[in-house]
């Protein structure tokens, strides 16, 4: 349904991403990311790696930020892949929303909801903290557990940042763990620096992680068990 195509890319996908190992069956993927610039942060590489992909990418956020909502969109022809856009609240305050608000406006953009694989955000977060990060995370899994989105596996973003002692870093022990060729790793910093136009002294541009990192899960049930593992320890 959506081919994936560089050719309106402004950078050439390096020849050196084989390096990563290359799923060749086509793949429906979903990835579900609070922010314009989540998809590349955490899983631009392995995107811009998997030429056999049809990816698309909901941002929950900032539909309507004049300035976010364009790169995005450039963001996306870099990347191969076609997306949309969400407006929830992403004020400075990170209010809580309802869960079911949250719940509806990922059902509400993606275009079907079945996938073979959908990436998104841990229940954790990558660092300390974004409450869109970890609220996405939980709806995504309650949704695929509650049978209204479905899919072959989940992959949750792998990153801790020692509770802000340092940046983002991918958890080595994770269950899918890529380490990024140079020449795959510069595409990536080029997404965040060129086309989000973010300072090379940003905390974006120097967090850009050089491996990229995922939780995996097969089964609902197993995901599920995460978030009560989380909430009993809470």
């Amino acid at each position: 349904m959506f081919e994936k195509s560089f050719a309106a890319a402004k950078f050439p996908v390096p020849k050196s991403a084989a390096r990563i190992k290359t799923d060749k069956k086509t793949k429906s993927v979903a990835v579900i990311v609070a922010h314009p610039d989540d998809e590349t942060l955490w899983a631009g590489g392995t995107i811009l790696s998997q030429p056999y992909w049809q990816c698309f990418i909901i941002s929950l956020c900032r539909k309507s930020d004049p300035d976010r909502a364009p790169k995005f969109a450039k963001a996306l022809k870099v990347l191969g892949a076609a997306g949309t856009m969400g407006d929830l609240d992403d004020g400075p305050e990170q209010k809580s929303l309802a869960e079911n608000e949250v719940k509806d406006m990922i059902l509400r953009l993606l275009p079907r909801l079945h996938f073979d694989l959908v990436l998104t955000h841990s229940i954790n977060g990558e660092y300390t903290r974004h409450r869109r990060h970890e609220e996405i995370g939980k709806a995504v899994i309650q949704l695929w557990h509650a049978d209204q989105l479905c899919t072959n596996e989940l992959w949750a973003f792998a990153y801790q940042d020692g509770h802000k002692a340092h940046y983002p870093v991918p958890i080595k022990n994770a269950a899918v763990y890529n380490q990024l060729p140079q020449p795959l790793w510069d595409l990536k910093h080029r997404i965040i620096t060129e086309t989000y136009g973010f300072e090379q002294n940003s905390w974006e541009a120097q967090t850009t992680p050089r491996a990229e990192a995922f939780r995996q899960f097969s089964n609902p049930d197993e995901a599920h068990q995460w978030i009560d593992h989380q909430n009993t320890a809470s």
